[in-house]
């Protein structure tokens, strides 16, 4: 009797180990398919942080739903069998078809003008073509909710199949498989962070329903008796196989190929390195046949080589000519090397750049390169010559890190610059929103030398003019005595705007204003041209006492830039993110 109850429980473990096992696979691939969508959704759209949270709480959501609905199903083990099946499939390809077909849906006026013999320069706008181009856009969501409909079916039917087994009700049966769930979606966000973050996204939907599949035929395998139409299901998960391997095989290239609508240009590479997407695009203009580079992270464009220059000399000149000295010169972002670049040929003795991303720093420099196929290379020499080698300099030492955890550690080690210029994307995450705020602007005021000049990218004076007010504001409230804002067209962006400070001395605009002729030379900068950039339209300022300071964690910038995205969305460009 003892014996007969023992093996009872034995076997009873052993289908727990089984059926828990598999709830922890399938946790970790819910959610790493919910990151998916929402960082591919993201560089759709444009708006990468509000399409993370939206997609998010969307899937959980439709997992609420799905779980609701579960109970319609009778047959448990031949429903889980089928439900694993088909998240293995959307999750494999719901990418590759969502490019697809907005890709589809970009070139469609484009097909009709040639069906019916258009002139060339006809364009279509509106209506329908319209209507379908929006409609495509919202392909990721209807898609993440799908599948978190999928998704939330799965605790639901493990817990009637745990309950069949066992031929009773379980008295702590869901609180056991949320155990499992949750341990399961936390290795998966592991994955997610350390692993498939730096890969192709194909390739990690791929891998991730490859995880599906696996776990899948666990369970047909176990339960082959208690499942029906169980040798279709078996033919099903061999063609899901070919169908995870021509992803691999083939999904890097497809999603080349609709990322070349997608971003208008020829998509050079792209990448995904642990802390965003990046993409670079060409094309040619006119018969001149040098050809024009962008550079796109997380969607935004970041710079254009056909006027890189504008922006960059804007940035670095104020602060070089304002400044005293030049011996010692920080540069907070700026992992593309133009604004080091640029301060190099001021013939500062050291250069500190900190950059969070050393995979993007990696691009624009042998010296830091680890990947070394004849893509990567190809792109690279392209790269070191925009930004004329400016890593490979024996006075530049490259600092990889958090900003506001390394800007702690030069104060620790007390060093002190004559200039820092502070070259970071727009405040459009909140975790960026940090580096705009008054504590950090307070430390950075600490490394600057006392005749020294801090200068900040600042967004667009005009597409966010409350954040460009707020920047300022906020660089005042950290102890700068003087602090001026000053604009200029980058034709790729439109109007650019600047924050400059100085802790003592006369202000940087009455600085220049008596510098007769630039010491460096630049194709661009002039010294009346700087003089005339601090010149702000009438009334510029004058909801100025309105408009906050960004205290540490307060989100006012990021709130502020979010707002004007939002407002002029269709207007600003998306990737106007300098």
């Amino acid at each position: 009797m003892n014996f007969s109850i023992q093996a009872k429980r034995w076997r009873l473990l052993g289908h727990d180990i089984v059926l828990l096992g598999i709830m922890m696979i399938l946790a970790a691939c819910g959610l790493i398919y919910e990151y998916l969508l929402s960082h591919y959704a993201g560089r759709v759209l444009g708006i990468m942080e509000s399409t993370i949270y939206a997609m998010i709480g969307l899937m959980i959501v439709a997992m609420g739903i799905g779980a609701w609905c579960a109970k319609w199903f009778k047959l448990p083990f031949s429903a889980f069998a089928w439900l694993e099946l088909l998240v293995a499939f959307l999750g494999a390809c719901s990418v590759l078809i969502i490019a697809a077909i907005i890709a589809l849906t970009d070139r469609l006026p484009g097909l009709v003008a040639d069906i019916y013999n258009m002139p060339p320069d006809t364009v279509f706008s509106g209506g329908l073509f319209e209507q379908l181009k929006m409609l495509s856009r919202t392909l990721p969501y209807w898609f993440g909710f799908l599948l978190g409909l999928l998704i939330g079916m799965e605790i639901p039917l493990i817990a009637k199949i745990r309950e069949e087994i066992y031929g009773r009700h379980l008295q702590n049966n869901v609180g056991t498989i949320y155990g499992a769930d949750y341990i399961g979606a936390g290795i998966g966000a592991v994955i997610w962070v350390k692993y498939l973050l730096t890969i192709d996204i194909t390739m990690a939907a791929a891998a991730t329903a490859l995880l599906n599949v696996v776990a899948g035929s666990i369970f047909l395998i176990r339960y082959w008796s208690s499942v029906k139409w169980a040798r279709l299901l078996i033919a099903c998960h061999i063609m899901m196989l070919l169908i995870i391997g021509v992803v691999i095989e083939s999904g890097n290239r497809w999603m080349s190929d609709f990322s070349n609508v997608l971003y208008r240009d020829k998509v050079l590479y792209q990448t995904q390195t642990r802390f965003q997407s990046i993409t670079f695009t060409q094309r040619y203009i006119g018969t001149d046949r040098k050809p024009i580079v962008d550079l796109y992270l997380n969607g935004r464009l970041q710079f254009s080589s056909l006027d890189e220059s504008i922006y960059h000399a804007m940035l670095v000149y104020p602060a070089m000519l304002a400044s005293a000295r030049h011996e010692k010169v920080l540069i907070i972002g700026g992992g593309d090397g133009l604004a080091l670049r640029d301060v190099l040929n001021w013939q500062p003795e050291q250069v500190t750049l900190v950059d969070l991303d050393e995979g993007l720093v990696e691009l624009f420099s042998q010296k830091y390169a680890v990947h070394h196929t004849e893509q990567v290379n190809a792109l690279r020499a392209k790269l070191m010559t925009l930004n004329r080698q400016a890593f490979e300099d024996p006075r530049v030492d490259v600092i990889f890190g958090d900003a506001f955890i390394e800007v702690e550690r030069l104060l620790e080690k007390q060093q002190r610059f004559d200039a820092v210029i502070i070259d970071l994307p727009d405040p459009s995450h909140p975790d960026l929103n940090k580096l705009y705020s008054d504590y950090f602007y307070a430390r950075v005021r600490q490394l600057v030398s006392q005749d020294g000049i801090m200068v900040v990218q600042s967004t667009s004076p005009f597409h966010a003019k409350n954040a460009y007010i707020s920047i300022a504001k906020t660089v005042k409230q950290a102890g700068f005595l003087h602090v001026e804002q000053y604009r200029q067209n980058v034709p790729t962006f439109g109007e650019w705007g600047w924050t400059i400070a100085s802790k003592a001395g006369r202000p940087v605009s009455a600085r220049i204003a008596e510098v007769k002729a630039l010491p460096v030379k630049s194709n661009y900068v002039t010294t009346d041209l700087l003089t005339g950039a601090f010149a702000m339209p009438a009334g510029f300022y004058q909801d100025i006492d309105v408009i906050k300071v960004n205290f540490l964690g307060s989100g006012v910038i990021y709130d502020y830039h979010t707002a004007a995205w939002q407002r002029d969305i269709g207007v600003f460009a998306p990737g106007n993110n300098e």
